[in-house]
């Protein structure tokens, strides 16, 4: 799923390159895209781009006759900017807009699940809307509050994940944040230290904010569709840690992974792997 550095990306590029844009017509070739019609999609003809924000993990595209589109991509969304139209047979398009000069801004997504979504309405109304009124602050630019990581009882990888607590961190920069702050997935954050504590919102403002200045310098339109991310832990189970050299560890579970380096992080202790847990029951 991409993360706020991926989709803080994403914003900035698009609302660069759409501003004034005039919208020619729109569509939602995906049955269950769009979460309510009222007002209409196509409604958006003739309007233009205002711009392209960020909440979270979620993209809004802002029009100037005050309506916003709110989209959340879910794991296998993408918001792209195309030069050319999306021929009939482009079996991944969720939401067509298309623009003056023969652009198009296209959602697509892999896979079928088909879990992405957007809704449409007045832009005064976005902070009210269910998925976005229940967000905790953002995670980037901060700074983040200390209380936030302090004040429970909860393990710091599913706080960290959890965007009532913390908006825009999810399994990729939760492995990275962790890993950079040289603390356990698992460690309770009531039993931080002053200094742990201090250690886990550096690395969470440091993290976020070289992400975002990396695919500043790297990444132009259109995006890739996998981006290029500058991870340390993350995805690299079985890789030599690159600050000890220590074999980089992993915790499996049903559907996703989570890497940390023992050595810094538990101890030296590995992590008891959910696969193994499972045969022995």
């Amino acid at each position: 799923m991409p993360e706020l550095p991926e989709v803080e990306i994403t914003a900035r590029l698009l609302g660069a390159a759409l501003e004034g844009a005039e919208v020619e017509s729109a569509m939602a070739p995906g049955i269950n895209v769009m979460k309510s019609f009222k007002p209409p999609l196509d409604g958006l003809a003739g309007d233009s781009v205002a711009g392209v924000r960020r909440r979270g993990k979620m993209l809004i595209v802002d029009f100037r006759s005050g309506l916003s589109l709110l989209i959340h991509l879910m794991s296998a969304g993408r918001l792209q900017l195309y030069e050319k139209r999306a021929g009939p047979r482009d079996r991944t398009s969720r939401i067509l807009i298309r623009l003056d000069g023969g652009r198009e801004l296209r959602l697509r997504e892999f896979g079928t699940r088909q879990r992405a979504w957007a809704r449409l309405m007045p832009a005064d109304e976005v902070e009210a809307d269910e998925a976005v009124a229940k967000l905790g602050p953002e995670a980037w630019p901060g700074p983040v509050p200390a209380e936030v990581v302090t004040t429970t009882d909860r393990p710091l990888y599913s706080l960290l994940r959890d965007q009532r607590t913390l908006t825009g961190i999810g399994r990729t920069w939760a492995d990275e944040i962790l890993w950079t702050a040289k603390l356990s997935p698992f460690k309770r954050a009531a039993d931080l230290s002053p200094e742990e504590a201090e250690r886990l919102i550096g690395a969470i403002h440091d993290r976020l904010d070289g992400a975002i200045s990396f695919y500043g310098t790297e990444l132009r339109l259109p995006l890739p569709d996998k981006l290029p991310k500058p991870l340390e832990v993350h995805g690299r189970e079985g890789e030599p840690c690159t600050r000890c050299g220590e074999e980089i560890l992993a915790v499996h579970y049903s559907d996703y992974v989570l890497c940390y380096c023992p050595a810094e992080q538990t101890g030296g202790q590995p992590l008891k792997d959910r696969r193994l847990s499972r045969l022995l029951k």
